[in-house]
């Protein structure tokens, strides 16, 4: 019984570290980049994007395509960024709580 009592609280502490946890995920801020700087996105670890920013010399009629290509490529970026940056809070919130591997939290 006091295994069960001893999981509870465990989970208790879990589940208000989680709600902390996505609380400073949405004050956690990447920026993804492509074009050498031309294009920048900037989102938050729960991928809610911030802004866009566009260079003046790919504001042309003739560069929409290559606009568009940079503008996909920026949001990856930041996507990749901010998956990392929430994967390593997953890991600095569970690492202390003992829980058995692929519990399926990140």
């Amino acid at each position: 019984m006091a295994d069960f009592l001893g999981m509870m609280k465990q989970a208790a502490q879990l589940q208000s570290r989680m709600q902390a946890m996505q609380e400073e995920l949405g004050n956690v801020e990447v920026e993804g980049i492509s074009g050498g700087g031309l294009v920048r996105v900037r989102m938050t670890a729960k991928m809610q994007v911030k802004t866009v920013k566009i260079d003046q010399s790919l504001m042309k009629a003739d560069e929409c395509e290559i606009l568009e290509d940079l503008l996909v490529s920026a949001h990856n970026d930041a996507q990749r960024k901010a998956e990392a940056a929430m994967q390593q809070k997953m890991q600095a919130l569970t690492g202390g709580l003992g829980l058995p591997p692929g519990l399926g939290l990140g």
